[in-house]
């Protein structure tokens, strides 16, 4: 797409002044998974910005030019808003609900949560409900996404309360290398089977995976297909039987990882390098990495995880209006057009996807590649598992006989061996 430095900087710091923002305030719930809850806060208005704007964010959603100057959505923010950003990155979803619940939640504003970070969050009461005639776009939002009658949307509407507004969206793919991994793979099995077609894998030592807990999704959804017996029918929604099962799975690929990634650009050196041949990966790695590597991206047969990302305000947001007038912001079509380009991700709204195909250059559908998400298609977006938070309580007749996501952490150090 275009050859840019691999390491994103983060976004300067300046300052300005002002102040208020009107908000119910009500007592939450403690649960981990996010229902049952009353908002610990909500914003209904927005008044006077007070200058400055702290965010977490995943790298590459808060570009201000520093890295390549044709990608700058902060700073017009900057000037139409009098709000000066600087922002924390975060490299998991479990370091983001850590960063978020720092200072009693007074020490930023909001965070792009995915959906295993922001169910936390709604049930812990660090981040706020908010009003959402506060944002006309919203109208716009991808159905399965809508606030309203969303289908996909329970990673941050629960119980009738809207907590934030709908960002990002897109796959955990199968990156490889084209002049190694041969035929093009069309299933995970090169990722997690020690033999392939009776042989040793050929791609042992030389792959990789997301280094989270969360990773335990990617190997279960394998299972569902490849294990009928055990009777997955949600990869985050696993009995203990079912968890043992996607565990030991991932711990026969681990002797098989040259190394895990956390930190994308680490995938991204180790595809440029050679040291890594195939490995999940998100669209920004893909991007990265084919400007100086063979890479594609695969969608292979038994499905993919991925993510809806969602921008929250803190419940004890020290800049709540600043807050609110970048949720706005981010739903613009063109700026999240230019997110879209830049990411390689879909954005929620779906009037982008026509900024993005000028973008581009062409008038194609955008159906021709993974790396946008099938930007505007509510089909893609179904099909795919969005990241949640795995909660004892199954979601279904089985009752409270699933594993929350504390045990998951228990069995990633398992696996990990740390």
């Amino acid at each position: 797409m275009r050859t840019v430095s691999r390491w994103l900087a983060i976004v300067g710091v300046l300052a300005m002044v002002a102040a208020a923002c009107s908000s119910d305030s009500s007592s939450s719930s403690t649960t981990d998974g996010g229902s049952g809850v009353t908002p610990a806060k909500t914003y209904s208005s927005i008044g006077t910005n007070e200058g400055e704007l702290n965010l977490i964010a995943w790298n590459g959603y808060t570009e201000d030019g520093s890295v390549d100057k044709n990608f700058d959505w902060v700073t017009p923010f900057e000037q139409q808003s009098g709000c000066q950003v600087t922002v924390k990155y975060a490299d998991t979803s479990d370091e983001m609900v850590t960063l978020m619940r720092q200072g009693g939640g007074a020490t930023y504003d909001g965070v792009s949560a995915s959906g295993d970070a922001s169910n936390r969050l709604i049930a812990g009461g660090d981040v706020g409900a908010v009003a959402p005639s506060l944002f006309p776009e919203l109208s716009n939002v991808i159905a399965p996404l809508s606030p309203t009658d969303g289908t996909n949307n329970a990673h941050y509407v629960v119980d009738g309360n809207v907590y934030g507004t709908p960002w990002m969206y897109g796959p955990n793919f199968l990156m490889y290398n084209k002049d190694v991994v041969k035929p093009a793979p069309t299933s995970w099995d090169i990722t997690f089977e020690t033999t392939l077609n009776g042989q040793p894998n050929p791609y042992a030592g030389k792959l990789t995976a997301y280094d989270s807990a969360i990773f335990i999704a990617d190997a279960a959804m394998y299972l569902k297909t490849h294990q009928p017996d055990l009777g997955i029918t949600d990869p985050y929604e696993l009995t203990t039987d079912q968890l043992n099962a996607a565990v030991d799975l991932l711990k026969q690929q681990s002797s098989m990882i040259g190394k895990y990634w956390a930190l994308y650009t680490d995938e991204i050196d180790g595809f440029v390098d050679g040291s890594m041949v195939a490995g999940t990966a998100w669209p920004i790695n893909l991007s990265y990495a084919e400007a100086d590597a063979p890479v594609d991206a695969a969608q292979p047969t038994e499905g993919m995880t991925g993510w809806a990302d969602t921008w929250m305000i803190s419940a004890n947001a020290p800049h709540p209006n600043c807050m609110l007038s970048w949720m706005k912001y981010s739903l613009d079509p063109k700026v999240q057009s230019e997110v879209e380009y830049w990411y390689g991700a879909a954005g929620s709204n779906t009037a982008s996807c026509a900024d993005l195909k000028k973008l581009l250059g062409k008038d194609a559908d955008l159906a021709d590649t993974l790396r946008y998400g099938y930007c505007g298609d509510a089909g893609f977006l179904n099909a795919l598992y969005l990241w949640k938070t795995p909660q004892a309580n199954c979601g279904d007749s089985r009752g409270d006989t699933c594993v929350d996501y504390s045990v998951w952490q228990q069995k990633w150090t398992e696996i990990r061996g740390a």
